[in-house]
């Protein structure tokens, strides 16, 4: 009898542990608190997984959703690279859903494109399902992630729900003969984009560049680059700016100072949180 009880003893408390990884309560101040589920797989690659922050205050309110997509030259990196930076919006946004995502990465087997696009498409097809309604999207990522971010709501966001892009140091326009001198450059020709996959007349250059796809129902987007990034040169902020603002989209772009990954150091990160809110809060006034 002791022996059985030790035993649904044992169970329980690894029923608890493993209740308590999969989903726990962040208390980030008085009025932030989130429910926490980690590593939820939304697709069979074992890099098709998420974090999921939800507001742990219930309303009847339709939550909008941040989608934060990392970054690592479309064939590295990992959530846990924004998992800070993520828990300093949710303390600013509260009342907001947070989606920190992996996604299938470029190889040498595998290509980027449409493998990445499409699994931003099958979270947002997750949240879907989960929340009970299709929730308007913030796609906020850095480098590779802010490419993703960009590209995804331009040319994959067929229900237009993107409700707004934050681009951090991301590559806008790899046709732009000075990111041509990217030292990844071959790789991103070669790797990043499936040959089979873009239409007659289009290169998979301009397939998976950004700009080729704005056009003035273009969600706005807030850009963010740095002063000495040896790695996203300053024609790509030009160039973007150029052409959101020929296309009529609303927009804002902001400098830091520092280089590629500098963005997320003081004061460059609450400079950008700050510019963030205020950039929302204009959209929803609008």
């Amino acid at each position: 009898m002791k022996k059985d009880i030790h035993i649904i003893s044992v169970c329980l408390i690894l029923l608890f542990l493993w209740i308590g990884c999969k989903e726990k309560k962040i208390e980030l101040g008085k009025n932030a608190s989130f429910d926490k589920e980690e590593n939820i797989h939304y697709g069979n690659s074992d890099k098709q997984v998420m974090d999921l922050y939800i507001p742990n205050k219930k309303t009847n309110t339709k939550k909008e959703v941040f989608i934060i997509i990392h970054g690592g030259g479309w064939r590295s990196g990992n959530k846990s690279q924004l998992t800070f930076f993520t828990l300093s919006l949710m303390q600013r946004f509260p009342d907001h859903i947070f989606v920190n995502m992996n996604y299938r990465l470029a190889s040498a087997t595998q290509f980027g494109l449409p493998n990445q696009a499409e699994d931003i498409r099958k979270v947002t097809e997750l949240l879907k399902n989960k929340l009970g309604y299709h929730p308007n999207l913030i796609l906020l990522g850095n480098s590779a992630g802010g490419h993703l971010s960009m590209l995804y709501a331009y040319q994959f966001d067929i229900d237009k729900k993107v409700k707004a892009v934050i681009n951090i140091v991301g590559p806008a326009d790899l046709s732009d003969p000075g990111f041509g001198n990217y030292q990844e450059y071959s790789f991103v020709e070669k790797r990043l984009v499936d040959p089979a996959v873009p239409k007659k007349g289009t290169t998979r250059i301009d397939f998976a560049s950004p700009v080729k796809w704005i056009r003035e129902n273009s969600p706005p987007t807030l850009s963010y680059y740095g002063n000495s990034d040896h790695v996203i040169p300053s024609t790509q902020e030009k160039i973007l700016d150029s052409v959101l603002n020929k296309n009529h989209v609303i927009h804002e772009s902001y400098p830091f100072n520092g280089g590629h990954l500098d963005w997320d150091k003081q004061p460059n990160d609450e400079f950008l949180i700050n510019k963030i809110e205020a950039f929302l809060k204009r959209l929803t006034k609008k």
